[in-house]
């Protein structure tokens, strides 16, 4: 069978009525006959109100016989005016892909369908990846477009309340509480508010910079991102058309705090976590929180949302003799310019994205700069690094190329990183090649070369993307130690095993941050903490562990990544608080469903 000669669109509908067909009887064995004997189903919320993936039809059958007789789908069609089914490469693969649309007892949805060849049936095609995910439930669907808040409560009430009173009373609290606390004002806090607000959820979300935007705003100063402008947009309010295809740090951060505006989001910054602890009784969080001018406020929202990111609480290691050291120690989260060093000896250790930039900058002020190396880092190239974005320039429009993207299941994106992992390599050869020379240990995702995205969503780092200063190492411009061959820190500087000491005035350590867990830990104490485990990083059903979905601790959620996942998950996040807060779904995780996310 040669799937350039199949009409896609009537492909895809036939598999959609063979699986309504099934779906219609109940008969959970005849619809999961449809997938590949290793096919995938990834569902977001619309069957199983998890984030899950299903791998095997054995796997696939029993969720199906477990979600059918209560979710009761119907109506799946190709999506009405969406991008139309069409021959694509995915991780490799040549596939017929479908974005889908149907409906359930309680939702909208939508989903992404990829159909291939069955290599057990000659002639049939059967599906290898399907994606369903909840758009909105009935009855409580975003406040955008023909439902949007009409405004004549506040654009003509006169006498009474106009838009800025009632702004100013939902900022103060003073005669009612949130339903939801966002403990950080980054880009993922931000995000979750306005999804929730779009849902007619009362968030309060608090940061402690003085304006929002300033974890961007604060760090050092030649921060510039390292993705493209095309996928970064935040949910509702796409960036202008004429914004630089890589962002300025202050760029965004301005942006951000425009965005809060814009979106009418409740923010405190200068405002942080004093205290707190979750009331069974109530089913309520109570946060004591310290405002700028030393005063405290106790809140009581049902939700607490920690949106610190995977860069919170700074790396601080302990190395030997570094309290002899007579020079500067700062981690890279405090780092702003290197101006005040030029014409200095500096050490940054580190060889991430931040230790690359730092000893970059440095360089740039004027000062003579090694870096210690401490693991191995796979290096790309920053334009060679957009390779796995290719999706977003394909045509689609963004919330389409969102979809399709989401529905990679976790041995699908394994291989697809692997195959653009090696393409990078190949690419920035030369550069590697010259790195190694230098003594530069490098790697390309380990265990399995699966590449730079991989080791973001495994570790939050151990990468970077070349935007010059691995050119400076290979040139010998930016020195190079391996802290295998460090005895000690002393004075003066390092001293190396052989005897040799090198010379510095500051050390800087780009050594990264602490999990999310270690954040819980810091504010709601030992025990939480341990009940919900790491966050971030993949768990055993090939999801981020904790992330955007229910928690083993009532009314605890998380978000992070960088602005894709912002955009994307929000909208998920969101509406599992919105369908607690209404009767639909229970607060906690029902044990049989939490031993099949740990067995999915």
């Amino acid at each position: 069978m040669t799937l350039a000669t199949i009409d896609a669109d009537a492909a895809a509908r036939q598999w959609l009525a063979e699986f309504q067909a099934a779906t219609d009887r109940g008969d959970a064995a005849a619809a999961a006959s449809l997938f590949l004997a290793d096919g995938h189903w990834r569902d977001l919320l619309a069957f199983t109100w998890h984030i899950l993936t299903m791998n095997g039809r054995a796997g696939i059958g029993q969720a199906l016989a477990r979600s059918l007789p209560e979710v009761r789908p119907a109506a799946f069609r190709v999506a009405p005016g969406r991008t139309p089914p069409r021959l694509v490469s995915r991780a490799g693969s040549e596939t017929i892909e479908a974005l889908i649309a149907f409906e359930t007892r309680l939702g909208r949805a939508s989903g992404v369908l990829r159909l291939v060849p069955d290599p057990q049936a000659a002639g049939r095609l059967r599906a290898w990846v399907l994606l369903t995910a909840l758009d909105e439930i009935k009855g409580h669907e975003e406040r955008i477009g023909p439902r949007r808040p009409g405004g004549q409560a506040y654009s003509r009430g006169f006498g009474g309340e106009n838009w800025q009173d009632q702004r100013t009373k939902a900022l103060a609290y003073a005669d009612h509480q949130p339903t939801v606390l966002v403990i950080g004002g980054g880009q993922a806090g931000l995000g979750i508010a306005a999804a929730l607000g779009m849902l007619g959820i009362d968030a309060l979300v608090i940061d402690r910079h003085e304006r929002v935007g300033d974890a961007w705003r604060k760090r050092y100063h030649s921060l510039t991102l390292h993705n493209e402008v095309y996928i970064n947009h935040l949910p509702y309010m796409p960036f202008p058309t004429n914004w630089p295809v890589f962002i300025p740090k202050d760029k965004l951060a301005n942006w951000m705090e425009f965005y809060a505006e814009a979106m009418e989001l409740n923010v405190w910054t200068g405002t942080e976590v004093a205290s707190g602890h979750y009331d069974e009784g109530a089913g309520a969080w109570e946060m004591a929180l310290r405002r700028k001018d030393g005063t405290l406020r106790t809140v009581r929202p049902r939700h607490l949302i920690f949106a610190t990111g995977v860069s919170s609480i700074p790396i601080r290691p302990r190395l030997p003799g570094l309290e002899q050291f007579a020079g500067r120690v700062m981690h890279s989260h405090d780092y702003d310019t290197g101006h005040a060093w030029k014409g200095r000896r500096t050490l940054v250790m580190g060889t991430g994205n931040s230790g690359h930039d730092v000893a970059q900058d440095l360089h740039a002020s004027g000062a003579q700069v090694t870096m210690i190396q401490r693991d191995t880092t796979l290096i790309v190239n920053l334009d060679t690094a957009q390779a796995v974005y290719d999706l977003y320039k394909e045509g689609p429009p963004l919330e389409d190329c969102d979809l399709i993207a989401t529905a990679v299941p976790y041995p699908v994106l394994v291989k697809g990183y692997q195959i653009a992992a090696r393409a990078m390599q190949q690419a920035d050869g030369k550069l590697l090649d010259g790195l190694a020379a230098r003594g530069f240990r490098l790697d390309n995702g380990p265990p399995d070369g699966t590449g730079y995205q991989m080791k973001y969503l495994r570790r939050g780092g151990g990468y970077y993307f070349n935007v010059g200063c691995s050119d400076l190492i290979v040139e010998g411009k930016i020195g190079l130690i391996q802290y295998a061959d460090i005895d000690r820190f002393v004075p003066q500087g390092v001293r190396l095993k052989d005897g040799r000491v090198h010379a510095a005035e500051l050390l800087v350590t780009a050594t990264g941050y602490k999990n999310q867990q270690d954040v819980v830990r810091q504010c709601l104490g030992e025990e939480i903490a341990e009940r919900i485990g790491v966050v971030w990083g993949f768990d055993e059903g090939g999801e981020q562990r904790n992330m955007w979905r229910r928690t083993a601790q009532p009314g605890l959620w998380f978000t992070a990544g960088g602005l894709p996942h912002v955009r994307i998950y929000s909208k998920y996040l969101a509406m599992q608080i919105k369908a607690i807060e209404e009767g639909l779904l229970p607060p906690t995780l029902p044990a049989v469903a939490a031993r099949h996310l740990l067995n999915a």
